[in-house]
């Protein structure tokens, strides 16, 4: 490629974005470094479709029949893209002039990494992620300060190698929102990549197109993370998680009525349900995943969970 040749596609992935996408798109535009700008649509009904048209930066736009959510989105971007990288983007976040060419020149200078996490604040100037560690149960939680190493990156405002990324297996597409980010680090990991924070600033209107806290909400968080365990976890620690969340389920009649919406009984049995009638799958998925991985599904766990 020669230098005028941009290295990356910016993919914004977009739902009902009438109220926020301008400002994403004014963002794309104000870049230092040229990018290809691709965005999702995910079935807007909201006007959207008309403000990405009559955008003067005239992005590229692929117009979905329905919503795939962000997972499913970013895995039909992904076979579109023909630059050796790709950003993923939020619809409702703001990257500084400079967030690209700090992101790009950062993957350059790590040979080993195929990831770099941007860092994202709200509007209040809240730090709310330059990455993402893993517990010791096995969520991906933002990490506020940058202290230490990440284990993966947020997917509001990230950027990736996409030969590492389709060597992984893509994007978990079924996953439609959240973790999608935490599975693919964790694939990148296990295949012996690295991902990486850069100083890249990006601000945020978190939960701008979904509502954190609602049913859905929690209903794929839960069922996400349970359903990455079981891809890319050691197997005792899935079925560790399995049991305690099915075994906590059970007694929650028992403890009267819960103090948080994702422990409902009727969210966590649909939860349960949902990962049920996947497992199958995602059994054949893993199997696939300890096919290409580089490292042992322990040694990943053991370095990485409860730092």
């Amino acid at each position: 490629m020669t230098d005028a040749e941009p290295s990356t596609t910016v993919v914004v992935v977009t739902w009902r974005g009438a109220a926020h996408v301008t400002a994403c798109l004014d963002a794309l535009a104000a870049q230092s470094r040229p990018h290809r700008t691709l965005v999702v649509d995910n079935a807007s009904d909201d006007g959207t479709a008309a403000l990405l048209t009559a955008h003067p930066s005239k992005p590229e736009v692929l117009r979905l029949r329905r919503n795939t959510g962000y997972a499913g989105a970013m895995a039909v971007a992904l076979a579109k893209v023909d630059t050796p990288l790709m950003a993923w983007l939020n619809d409702d976040a703001v990257p500084a002039p400079e967030w690209l060419a700090t992101c790009e020149d950062t993957l350059a200078e790590a040979p080993l990494a195929a990831a770099v996490s941007a860092r994202l604040t709200l509007a209040d100037g809240t730090v709310q992620s330059t990455g993402v560690r893993l517990t010791a149960d096995g969520h991906g939680a933002d990490l506020p300060k940058a202290d230490g190493e990440i284990f993966g990156f947020c997917g509001g405002a990230a950027l990736l190698n996409v030969e590492a990324l389709r060597s992984v297996g893509g994007v978990p597409a079924p996953y439609f929102c959240y973790y999608e980010d935490t599975d693919t680090a964790w694939r990148l990991r296990l295949a012996g990549w690295d991902v990486v924070r850069a100083d890249a600033d990006v601000t945020h209107r978190h939960g701008a197109s979904t509502r954190p806290g609602s049913v859905r909400f929690h209903l794929w968080n839960e069922r996400n993370r349970l359903l990455t365990l079981v891809r890319c976890a050691p197997s005792e620690v899935a079925v560790r998680q399995l049991v305690k969340f099915a075994a906590l389920t059970l007694v929650l009649p028992l403890r009267g009525k819960p103090a948080a919406p994702n422990f409902r009984l009727s969210l966590r049995c649909r939860v349960l349900a949902a990962v049920v009638v996947r497992l199958p799958r995602t059994l054949v998925e893993r199997r696939a995943i300890g096919r290409r991985a580089a490292l042992g599904r322990g040694a990943v766990w053991e370095a990485w969970a409860g730092i």
